[in-house]
């Protein structure tokens, strides 16, 4: 017990003092996570707007490979990019193999199914007419999709959070297409586990504590939106 207590202690100063590997790693986590939700969002908010509005042939089909693709495991994700992208793959001449850019590109493949079934979901539960009545009133396709997302955007930001968080704590395809790479493409699962694999467990809680953290902000914040009932 005292042991732990220790450990956790460690892990806290570690974090405060600003240690320079920790930080790195916390940094390119962000740094790659963000980008791919910035990525992914509009492409899957504008499938999963379609999905709830429009009819159109194989939209059940769609359906059908959003939810088949929200199941697969990261590894796989991963193990894809790294054949395409390694010296026999067909996308070889990339040299984007052990980069940020590969996991990023992983990440986004992850999240874009998340983010397409929560926000149509979201989309189906609104007003159904209320996109049909901004067009009756003069507007184009895109201000009422426009209008539809500012009316459901509290639920779509919960899509976009839990996109985040499935990528943030991915290990699998960050470790296949990143490398695992120090100041590069270590982020903090992939240092989780490398680090506790050594037996360094106060890196590796210290990093547990970020994503702990990271969670219980994202929630917050989205709590404070829902009962402020505005988003600044």
């Amino acid at each position: 017990m005292i042991e732990s207590e220790s450990a956790i202690v460690a892990a806290i100063r570690l974090l405060v003092t600003g240690d320079q590997a920790v930080w790195s790693i916390i940094g390119v986590s962000f740094a790659v996570s963000l980008r791919a939700v910035v990525i992914a969002s509009p492409f899957a908010l504008c499938v999963a707007f379609l999905l709830a509005y429009k009819s159109f042939a194989g939209r059940r089909f769609l359906l059908t490979l959003i939810n088949t693709l929200m199941s697969v495991p990261t590894v796989v994700v991963g193990l894809t990019i790294y054949l395409l992208l390694s010296r026999n793959g067909i996308a070889a001449d990339l040299h984007l193999l052990f980069t940020q850019t590969a996991m990023v590109i992983g990440q986004v493949l992850i999240c874009t199914p998340l983010i397409i079934a929560m926000a149509h979901s979201t989309f189906q539960s609104g007003d159904q007419k209320a996109y049909e009545t901004a067009k009756t009133l003069g507007a184009s396709s895109l201000a009422s999709m426009w209008t539809v997302i500012k009316e459901l955007r509290f639920g779509l930001l919960a899509a976009l959070i839990a996109g985040f968080s499935r990528i943030i704590a991915e290990v699998g395809c960050s470790m296949m297409v990143g490398g695992n790479i120090l100041d590069r493409t270590r982020n903090i699962p992939t240092a989780i586990a490398l680090e506790t694999s050594k037996g360094e467990f106060i890196i590796g809680i210290a990093l547990g504590i970020v994503l702990v953290s990271l969670t219980m902000l994202l929630n917050t914040i989205l709590n404070y939106f829902q009962g402020s009932g505005e988003i600044k």
